[in-house]
């Protein structure tokens, strides 16, 4: 299954790696998952992940995107007819549209008006994982 993960999830895996969000980047760890992004987003990883503030061993950030870079999925993303409240968010939900992933997760789905987008869910990471539990 492909996905779009909002930074926040990312973040949040990292920190609390017995909750929700760490579930969901051990899946795509292991390849049960893989991740859609474009140059935008890797460019926010990057930059969000790298800030001093987090304290992230810089070869685990190095190793993390390089594994990005080659297991996921690399989207040419179109624009999108969409505007959201914080412009920000609009380059996550253009890959995901752009990819026809089957979910978007985002700790913020209050940046998002609608729950789904031409297919696209955007989910919660608890919604998430109980929408693929019968997967795993």
């Amino acid at each position: 299954m492909i996905i779009v993960l909002d930074t926040n999830v990312l973040i949040s895996g990292i920190i609390n790696p017995y909750g929700k969000t760490a579930t969901i980047l051990r899946l795509v760890a292991d390849g049960t998952m893989q991740l859609a992004y474009d140059l935008r987003i890797l460019a926010e990883y990057r930059d969000v992940l790298n800030r001093q503030k987090f304290n992230f061993a810089k070869e685990d950030v190095a190793s993390f995107l390089d594994q990005l870079e080659l297991e996921g999925l690399l989207v040419s993303a179109k624009p999108s007819k969409y505007r959201l409240p914080d412009p920000d968010d609009e380059p996550f939900l253009e890959v995901a549209l752009s990819a026809r992933v089957n979910a978007m997760v985002t700790g913020n789905k209050r940046h998002f008006q609608k729950k789904e987008y031409e297919g696209v869910k955007i989910v919660s990471p608890a919604e998430f994982l109980e929408m693929v539990k019968e997967q795993l």
